[in-house]
């Protein structure tokens, strides 16, 4: 069952800058690029609120640039897309965005027991081999405790298939947790530091690598692909 309420908005993303008090990366550094892929029909939930926690700490960790994909809002090029040769050019920029990404967070509400059908169409038209050796960060919200299941149950064997480093420790909060679409409760923003705490080194890593492929910022997520 969702705890995701909210009305829906626009959809519309864009990319944000975050980190460690407006520190400038380190010499031979890039900002780590995060991309958030969001399972919510709704622009302002408990998933995304749960998300920005995530995004919070991680930023005071090391300077990031986020990027978040809506699935609910990429539109009929994207919903009736049945294989990756076939599709529109703006919906595979989009997956490449994602493909792209130093950190993944794959982010959800829990359906009937598992995840929203537009959140796995989006990973079922990704590349095979894109995700292998990427880190990925599971997070879902729920009715209940009971939903935290669908992480290790129907969530983390999906980006086994992919060969993705999911972060060991997932993230999960119920309705509870929130008050609105803001996260209070300090066991789950303990759970959240101790999941990148664990892979700090790792992430750090990323962003000492290349930059994006083609040296440009990456491009504002499309509203609704028409």
């Amino acid at each position: 069952m969702s705890t995701d309420t909210a009305p829906a908005g626009t959809g519309l993303s864009t990319d944000t800058d975050r980190g460690m008090a407006g520190t400038p990366p380190a010499l031979g550094r890039r900002a780590l690029r995060v991309v958030i892929v969001n399972g919510s029909p709704n622009e302002k939930s408990k998933t995304m609120g749960l998300v920005d926690a995530v995004l919070s700490t991680l930023g005071t960790m090391q300077p990031i640039v986020t990027d978040r994909i809506d699935v609910y809002r990429l539109g009929p090029v994207f919903t009736g897309a049945t294989d990756r040769e076939d599709i529109a050019p703006e919906v595979d920029a989009v997956l490449r965005r994602a493909e792209g990404a130093d950190l993944l967070i794959a982010a959800a509400p829990v359906f009937r027991g598992s995840y929203p059908g537009l959140f796995k169409h989006f990973f079922d038209l990704i590349d095979q081999y894109a995700l292998a050796n990427k880190p990925v960060l599971l997070a879902a919200t729920g009715g209940g405790e009971h939903h935290a299941l669908m992480l290790e149950h129907a969530m983390r064997p999906l980006f086994g298939f992919f060969q993705a480093l999911t972060i060991p420790v997932a993230i999960f909060a119920s309705s509870g947790d929130f008050d609105g679409t803001t996260l209070l409760n300090p066991r789950v923003h303990g759970r959240i530091e101790m999941a990148l705490t664990d892979v700090a080194d790792l992430l750090a890593d990323r962003a000492a690598g290349p930059a994006v492929p083609d040296g440009k910022a990456v491009e504002p997520a499309v509203a609704r692909l028409a």
